[in-house]
């Protein structure tokens, strides 16, 4: 799979994931599928698993995908998982090996305040 198709693969695989469609979703993982969840130390092992863990999640989801980078088997998608609305910056580490994610590693950051002390260094982000 070249990387026009593996970026197309990402696109409908967030797209499903804003549209709840699960089946799409996870059409792009093996089977086999690792996925890990540093902060929290959990991994979940299998398509099957991820799937059903992620259909019982009990917020309502919303996802804004901010840009996606990558090239080959490594691709990077940072996007805005917001959950009941509360947003949550995301990093998705997607490694592919025969065109399907094999292994992905997911980091989540809750948004803060800036410090007024860096106010004349900074600007605001669009979106924020």
């Amino acid at each position: 799979m070249g990387d026009q198709e593996t970026r197309a693969a990402l696109e409908r695989h967030w797209a499903a994931s804003a549209a709840g469609d699960q089946d799409a979703e996870h059409a792009i993982y093996h089977d086999d599928v690792v996925t890990d969840y540093p902060q929290s130390g959990e991994r979940i092992v299998g398509r099957r698993d991820l799937q059903a863990l992620r259909s019982h999640h009990p917020a309502r989801l919303g996802f804004t995908v901010r840009r996606i980078l990558g090239g080959g088997d490594l691709w990077i998608t940072e996007y805005v998982l917001a959950y009941d609305g509360k947003p949550t910056s995301t990093i998705s580490i997607m490694e592919f090996r025969d065109g399907k994610v094999a292994h992905e590693t997911q980091y989540f950051a809750d948004p803060f305040d800036p410090p007024a002390w860096r106010a004349g260094w900074v600007r605001s982000m669009p979106g924020r």
